[in-house]
């Protein structure tokens, strides 16, 4: 039986020395290594090295008993979530690591949320419990209360003949069945390990070990039940499907498209299909390659429920499915910071350009892009750690010395009422004109079209034209010239000349009408809004919410537990992106802080925010407010207040 199994965890908890042992447990390794002495087999980047943390989600390969396994272990750090996020959407189980010191720390929530979203069956290890302060009591009840009540602390003997009255009930309640037979007919081993089984792979019940992976006590047993309650069924028989779940480049520029193969079986040579912006893609591959770590080796095949990378596929993104698999995954944790590439001044920004169009490869979340009228590089981050280790990268790989310039807030702009945009392309020899009505959607909703236009007013084949145009890439708003978002956006009418419209033409009346629409709007700033949650003593509780209130956010009726208490709100991410270490610093590093985007809300200090920006509309080439009309065999400009009345239709 062929398994994925991801590590996860908050940083520090000893994540990677677990992998170490379970690796040299199952012989894979001649020896455990250790991050503090840079030793380790996953963390085996000089990035991780150096920082003594995961910032690649690598892989290894390993059998125990007659079972296959693919381990992933997954960045702790938040700076380097969406590689962790990009990794669940593969594994057949996941183990959730958390301190028996420090006990659940904020990340690990952010970790929990996105395994129940993807329905991954978990497992628990309660780690350091050799450490001063290891309260493992504390740690099972923090785990029950924050994630599941079906959280079942493994008796000391996996064998389930051991266990006692009270373990056995808490399995079997929740299962009727095995409920009914344990009342009726007592302890039956079979019958219970397959039982207990379908719990696990049904997040019915969420087993937990403890020990200590340093001095390996406690992995061994956690490991036997986790091999015994876990299951797989991979049909190697069926039609060819696979899931996209990283790219990568290797050393000398070879993209490397990682799969997990989830049905039927793939030859090299063999073609692989697969759809991306409508487009469907028939590839060669030219290699498989088998990652353990740092070694690689190449295969003639692999089969359902093995991991694999291939070369020869050019556009096959992190998500996608291929072959028979059709689904596209999208991110939950996207970037609330953008930053600019500062080159040195011998470096020509294009040339730069190509090496971040592979970064944006490996990471679709950095969303760079190119700004053609100041020639500068832009990219999306989760915060300052993922920029330091990204200047490294650059220059390791490319040998290229950049830096960033300081991190900025991601704002968007929408609008708060019902506009009629209009826009018309018609220098000499060209002819297009659109009628769209923007209308404010709900939050958080996007771009949205509809398509109200007969027919017989404007063919079928130029209506496409027009909604591939609105969402063909973000439209800059008036205000700062951020993306634009939570727009409804509705085709009513246009028209083509049999003659004279050409390719292009649309996507010019198209924008137009957008950035006329937009001139005649209410625009609204919008700012970036952090859901929190934050766990600290009583006693400090009106510190908190002090904070919160000076930070311009808002909180829920407190949850009080014992000495400790809950908070949950929303607040500013630019007022609270910094927040960590000042918690840190009054709760001497016991308070517990989770931060999510949530979404976007309007900006409070919207005046102050446009003014430190200072967009200049006017000064837009992409988003002219100008419409083009022919008269004489010339073109001329209309300015977007008159440009209604010179419409066609």
């Amino acid at each position: 039986m062929i398994k994925t199994l991801g590590l996860f965890a908050h940083v520090d908890a000893g994540k990677t020395t677990f992998a170490e042992q379970l690796l040299y447990m199952t012989r894979t390794i001649a020896e455990p290594g250790r991050v503090d002495h840079r030793s380790a087999f996953l963390d085996s980047h000089e990035i991780e090295q150096e920082r003594g943390i995961t910032v690649f989600a690598d892989q290894a390969v390993f059998t125990y008993k007659e079972n296959t396994y693919h381990l992933i272990d997954t960045p702790g750090h938040v700076d380097f979530s969406s590689e962790m996020e990009r990794s669940i959407q593969i594994m057949d189980a996941a183990i959730i690591i958390v301190s028996a010191v420090e006990g659940v720390e904020g990340h690990t929530e952010t970790v929990w949320q996105l395994l129940k979203k993807q329905e991954v069956p978990v497992f628990f290890f309660v780690n350091k419990t050799d450490r001063t302060g290891a309260n493992l009591d504390e740690v099972l009840m923090q785990i029950r209360s924050l994630f599941s009540t079906d959280v079942f602390l493994l008796p000391a003997s996996w064998e389930v003949h051991d266990w006692s009255t009270e373990q056995m009930e808490f399995a079997a309640e929740r299962d009727t069945l095995l409920l009914e037979t344990y009342l009726e007919y007592g302890f039956d081993a079979s019958r219970w390990q397959k039982a207990l089984c379908t719990l696990v792979m049904e997040r019915r019940i969420f087993p937990l070990g403890s020990g200590s992976a340093l001095q390996h006590t406690g992995i061994e047993q956690f490991f036997a039940m986790l091999d015994g309650l876990t299951k797989t069924s991979y049909d190697p028989a069926e039609p060819f499907s696979a899931q996209v779940y990283k790219i990568r480049y290797d050393a000398v520029g070879t993209r490397m498209t990682f799969l997990k193969v989830l049905s039927g079986s793939l030859q090299m040579r063999e073609t692989i299909s697969y759809r991306r912006d409508d487009r469907e893609y028939t590839e060669k591959v030219t290699q498989i390659r088998s990652i353990n770590g740092k070694q690689v080796k190449q295969k003639d095949h692999v089969s359902a429920g093995e991991l694999c990378a291939v070369t020869g596929l050019t556009l096959a993104a992190s998500g996608q499915g291929v072959g028979a698999l059709s689904r596209q995954t999208t991110a939950e944790l996207v970037p609330a910071l953008k930053s600019k590439v500062i080159l040195e001044p011998a470096v020509h920004p294009k040339d730069a350009l190509k090496y971040f169009r592979m970064l944006d490869d490996e990471d679709p979340s950095l969303r760079v892009s190119w700004e053609e009228r100041t020639q500068d590089i832009h990219l999306q981050v989760m915060g300052v750690i993922q920029l330091e280790v990204l200047e490294r990268i650059v220059l390791e790989r490319f040998q290229l010395k950049i830096r960033f310039g300081e991190p900025q807030i991601l704002y968007k702009e929408t609008i708060g009422n019902a506009v009629v945009g209009c826009g018309h392309f018609e220098p000499l020899k060209h002819y297009a004109e659109v009628h769209l009505r923007l209308e404010p959607g709900p939050r958080d909703s996007g771009i949205t079209f509809r398509n109200e236009c007969h027919p017989d007013v404007l063919s079928v084949n130029y209506q496409h034209l027009v909604e591939q145009h609105v969402h063909e890439r973000d439209h800059h708003g008036l205000l700062t010239g951020a993306p634009i978002t939570d727009i409804q956006i509705t085709l009513l009418k246009g028209r083509a000349h049999n003659k004279h419209t050409h390719g292009g033409d649309f996507r010019e009346a198209t924008f137009r009408a957008i950035r006329q629409g937009l001139e005649q709007a209410n625009n609204i700033l919008l700012e970036p809004i952090y859901d929190y949650k934050i766990r600290v003593a009583l006693d400090h509780m009106g510190r908190v919410l002090s904070d919160i209130q000076q930070a311009h956010g808002s909180f829920n009726p407190p949850e009080i537990v014992g000495d400790k208490v809950t908070l949950t709100g929303r607040v500013p991410v630019a007022t609270f992106m910094n927040y960590s270490v000042e918690l840190a610093s009054f709760t001497q590093g016991k308070g517990m802080l989770n931060l999510v985007l949530g979404g976007y809300e309007p900006c409070y200090q919207s005046i102050q925010v446009i003014e430190a920006i200072g967009y200049n509309k006017q000064a837009d080439p992409e988003y002219s407010s100008y419409s083009i009309f022919c008269a004489k065999g010339q073109g001329y400009e209309v300015s977007w207040e008159q440009a209604a009345n010179h419409m066609h239709i």
